[in-house]
């Protein structure tokens, strides 16, 4: 007995549900109706009532009429959103949102909208996301409301300030009636409770609101007449403005921080080479480029896998990189130990066969190489302070990759083989190790790093066959200054040029910063030839 009173319950409830909401959808369907055939009086008085009808529903249909986009089809009454390219007429479903492609423009009308209307739809927009189920639908709406809060807004915002309980919500509701307040507020007291309420904050409108307190007449002036508004707005004003200065300083160390990673990976094969054979090789950009044209090759033949394009080439780009590196060393280094004017004119030839050989197999225009999803954007830190991902990884893969050959160096047989005959080949060709193989391992690490660089460079500059000239020369500055040899000299080297660099730039210009980076170098070899970390063993004894 209970169970079938419960069933009875239920399907009544089930009945009056379905016909209330069929009721509301009809009663919106008419309104709906009524629009395409409302006047601009008319469309006012609509709007509340479509709000109430359907609330969050309707929105695409206020953006598009606030947008001016709104049109109806004359036959079916149907309301399109309709864009203009090269003379045609594309619409889309309004509220469905299908896409119905080109319309004839005698078969369509425009709902009319005027100042008062916008004004009405920005209102009606605002509360609807404001009052929304979702916290982010509302946090973007808050966020919208900055610095554009008028007296019927401002009792929106109050209104959901009592109710409201997300944190962020509340924070940003927050700020936008104090923008409001500091500008528009009547009583002196509520002006400098708001103006205080702003401290810290680096929002644009934040800014313009304290400007606007600020402003000084022609006459030279301040327009705000309160002394104690003024003092507020000067206080908050100057803390805003040592916070925007201090994350400059923050965003141009960064700056440096991202050219010296990348003066780390293009130096740091060059150091293993120079320290261990003593050998100026001019077609280590060669290297990079190849690395580089790697990456494009390995995106071409996987175009559906690009995420995964980079971790396919940072191996390929090592191994060809370093294969080549073996064969130049083997076939034409080998023969020219102890005559460094000769070894530096031939890897100057290589360097221009390698060039042509690209051009003939690439052409010699640049291409394109894709960064992937996960390396596009920026994290933004704050309203003044972004950093984009790619530079961030780059910083990130250049440290790691500095680790694990400072590793291979200290624990490895080969690290070892390495570092006795950059001290004293003579005696470590003495004691049995083959210093031919090592000279040739040596030059294939050297060239395949500089291989891996090419990968990394890849995603910050355009891949062409002079990718490698531009950065020859900065590698050799590093090197020599960091200490012929010494990686810790080559890590330290490629930072300190790099941050100095970016600090240098914003006062000189580029061109000019370079050169004065480049006049230092000149001074402190005169002074420490062998560099910041000087080579033991060997090297300091030549």
């Amino acid at each position: 007995m209970h169970l079938w009173i419960s069933r009875t319950i239920l399907f009544s409830l089930c009945l009056l549900w379905s016909y209330f909401g069929h009721a509301q959808n009809s009663d919106a369907q008419d309104l709906l109706l009524e629009l395409t055939e409302a006047n601009l009086r008319e469309t006012a008085e609509l709007i509340p009532r479509l709000e109430s009808a359907g609330g969050e529903q309707f929105l695409p249909l206020f953006n598009t009429l606030l947008a001016g986009d709104l049109y109806y089809e004359k036959q079916s009454k149907k309301l399109l959103s309709i864009s203009k390219r090269d003379g045609q007429y594309l619409a889309i479903d309004v509220l469905g949102g299908n896409d119905l492609g080109e319309v004839e423009k005698s078969a369509i009308k425009k709902i009319r909208v005027n100042n008062s209307l916008r004004t009405l739809l920005r209102e009606t927009i605002a509360r609807i996301n404001l009052t929304s189920q979702s916290a982010e639908k509302r946090l973007a709406a808050a966020k919208t409301m900055l610095g554009d809060v008028d007296d019927t807004s401002a009792s929106l915002i109050d209104q959901r300030l009592s109710v409201e309980q997300d944190k962020a919500v509340v924070q940003a509701l927050s700020l936008a009636k104090a923008i409001y307040v500091t500008v528009e507020g009547d009583e002196v007291s509520e002006r400098v409770a708001a103006i205080e309420q702003l401290e810290g904050h680096l929002e644009p409108e934040v800014r313009v609101a304290l400007s606007q307190v600020l402003a000084v007449d022609q006459g030279g002036v301040y327009t705000e007449p309160s002394t104690a508004v003024m003092k507020a707005a000067e206080k908050v004003n100057a803390g805003i403005a040592g916070k925007i200065k201090f994350y400059g300083f923050v965003e141009q160390l960064f700056f440096g921080l991202s050219l010296g990673s990348v003066l780390l990976l293009a130096a740091i094969g060059l150091a293993i080479t120079f320290g261990v054979m003593g050998v100026i090789n001019m077609a280590h950009g060669e290297m990079m480029m190849l690395g580089a044209y790697t990456t494009f090759v390995v995106q071409q033949l996987m175009p559906n896998a690009i995420g995964y394009s980079l971790l396919v080439a940072i191996p390929l780009a090592f191994i060809i990189a370093g294969s080549v590196g073996v064969l130049i060393e083997r076939t034409v280094i080998r023969f020219l130990h102890g005559r460094p004017l000769e070894t530096l004119l031939a890897t100057f030839g290589i360097s221009l066969i390698l060039q042509q050989a690209v051009r003939t197999i690439f052409s010699p225009l640049n291409r394109q190489v894709i960064t992937p999803d996960w390396m596009s954007g920026s994290w933004q830190i704050n309203t003044v302070l972004s950093v984009t991902y790619n530079r961030l990884y780059i910083l990130i893969f250049a440290l790691a990759l500095f680790m694990l050959l400072v590793t291979v160096l200290k624990k490895t047989s080969l690290g070892l083989n390495v570092r006795a005959v950059s001290q004293n080949r003579n005696m470590a060709k003495a004691i049995g190790i083959k210093t031919d193989r090592v000279d040739a391992l040596t030059f294939g690490l050297g060239s395949g790093i500089a291989g891996v660089a090419g990968v990394a460079l890849s995603q910050l500059t355009n891949v062409g066959p002079n990718l490698g000239q531009s950065y020859i020369i900065d590698s050799f500055m590093v090197v020599v200054f960091g200490g012929v040899g010494n990686l810790m000299g080559t890590l330290v080297g490629a930072f300190t040029l790099g941050i100095a660099n970016k600090f240098l730039e914003p006062a000189t210009g580029a061109v000019l910063a370079n050169i004065l980076i480049l006049v230092f170098i000149i001074l402190f070899i005169q002074k420490r030839p062998k560099g910041l970390f000087p080579q033991k063993g060997r090297a300091a004894n030549d």
